[in-house]
């Protein structure tokens, strides 16, 4: 007897009748020519934060890699394996994306486990592991002072963003393309609560709502 999880085979169900017609000759499209999506979208694994419905994109459009609190490693060509920056090479290298965003996200549990200094969960201590990248040595993640922890919250999950596109720019092959202008980088933040989107002004290095963003 097959144990699938029985929303997925309803939702499976449901896309073959009410959404693949629609999408069908996409699909075989895509089957053929492969894929060439514009955007690489670097996020985090919560099920609450898709970057495929939040940006309402179609099959082919979006490259998406998710990890625990949407974080990119400093660049480091060892013998060890690392999923982030293969897709983040195959992304930039075979399908020449012209724009990478980083999507950070209100609630975010790895970033509330930095802060709580949470207890290991298995031996291997594998989430704290990972989020101790987002700390250079000698910095301290501390609660400034007048700050509540709802700001301090959201201000540590935004800085998550800020430092995985500045770890961007320590891979080569991102860094040359960026300077020559192929590549585009870009910060966005994500209000789980409310749906709202905030994207990064560069200038001002503030995040400001995509709804008021006048489009190109």
């Amino acid at each position: 007897m097959i144990t699938f999880p029985k929303q997925l085979l309803e939702g499976y169900r449901a896309f073959r009748t009410q959404r693949l017609p629609v999408e069908q000759s996409r699909y075989k499209e895509l089957s053929v020519r492969g894929q060439s999506p514009e955007v690489m979208v670097i996020g985090c694994c919560d099920s609450r934060v898709s970057p495929e419905v939040i940006f309402d994109a179609h099959p082919g459009e979006l490259f998406v890699v998710r990890n625990i609190a949407n974080l990119v490693p400093v660049y480091q060509p060892d013998s060890n394996a690392h999923g982030v920056s293969a897709a983040l090479e195959f992304a930039v290298s075979v399908l020449r994306i012209p724009h990478i965003v980083v999507l950070g996200h209100a609630q975010c549990g790895g970033v509330r486990a930095l802060i709580d200094k949470a207890e290991p969960l298995s031996p291997g201590d594998f989430i704290g592991k990972w989020m101790a990248m987002f700390i250079k040595p000698g910095e301290v993640v501390e609660q400034r002072p007048h700050e509540t922890m709802q700001e301090f919250v959201t201000r540590i999950e935004k800085a998550a963003v800020f430092r995985s596109l500045e770890n961007l720019m320590t891979f080569p092959f991102v860094r040359t393309k960026v300077e020559s202008g192929q590549l585009l980088l870009h910060g966005a933040y994500f209000g789980v609560a409310e749906g709202s989107l905030f994207v990064l002004d560069k200038e001002t290095k503030e995040f400001k709502s995509a709804a008021n963003q006048a489009l190109p």
